[in-house]
């Protein structure tokens, strides 16, 4: 089976057909979900998804973009639920930084420091991360070593291909790969993938975002995940079955679900 480690259910984009979008994942061997959390105002309809269905799971987290709605108190309402079994996606982003230089700086600060209070809070409750990288491999790589953030772990949601990244394998960090790696201008994450040890390898969709190819420009969805198995099975050389067994199992792991 997959499990499909990324994907956002509490999207308004699958509302009107929510049910349907499960069944089609079952048809193609997809039987667990994690719903990241990005923005608390959307939590509670995260939670009301998991608590209906035995086979999703959310997390609790603040994307750097919605980084002034981090609520410390929010988190430890519902960061022990049964449910919530990661904190994030929570990390940096600096693909739209605007301003002058000490503008881009102090937005940097901040999105360091809302980064940071999420890392020590996983650490206190003991919940993997969901790690959102975006032109800020570098800095997001030594905020993770300096906060010991090997004690959790986590996955780098949506892989971004950076070699330098690759070290944090060693770090009890994960890899998740998704739609972009069937995209044909994809070359950067079609090369470095071998180098992605097996054991650190996770499946996601980031739907509603990121469709794979054949389906690009329309809404992702769980089911498309048979897609990215199909061309990394085609990448590295191995049966599709054993790649689905090899990312379950690194699922189950991290994020301790069964």
């Amino acid at each position: 089976m997959i499990i499909d480690t990324h994907i956002h259910l509490d999207d308004v984009r699958y509302d009107d057909d929510f049910e349907d979008v499960l069944k089609r994942a079952h048809e193609n061997r997809v039987e667990r979900f994690i719903i990241p959390g990005a923005d608390p105002s959307t939590l509670s309809k995260a939670i009301k998804i998991a608590q209906n269905h035995e086979n999703i799971y959310f997390s609790i987290g603040v994307h750097p973009y919605d980084k002034d709605a981090f609520n410390e108190e929010i988190f430890k309402q519902y960061i022990d639920h049964p449910k919530c079994v990661a904190v994030g996606e929570c990390g940096l982003d600096y693909f739209r930084l605007e301003g002058t230089e000490q503008e881009k700086e102090s937005e940097k600060q901040q999105q360091e420091k809302i980064f940071r209070a999420q890392i020590r809070l996983a650490k206190k409750y003991k919940k993997p991360l969901i790690i959102h990288i975006r032109d800020a491999s570098h800095d997001a790589k030594m905020i993770l070593l300096d906060e010991d953030a090997s004690m959790v772990g986590g996955v780098l949601h949506c892989y971004n291909a950076d070699e330098e990244l690759l070290s944090l394998a060693k770090q009890n960090f994960y890899f998740g790969i998704g739609g972009v790696v069937t995209f044909s201008n994809a070359k950067k994450l079609i090369n470095v993938l071998p180098k992605v040890p097996l054991e650190k390898l996770l499946i996601e969709t980031d739907g509603p975002y990121l469709t794979p190819t054949p389906h690009r420009g329309k809404r992702n969805e769980p089911a498309y995940t048979s897609f990215v198995v199909e061309k990394i099975s085609e990448l590295l050389a191995m049966n599709k079955n054993e790649i689905e067994k090899i990312t379950t199992k690194n699922a189950m792991n991290l994020f301790h679900i069964s």
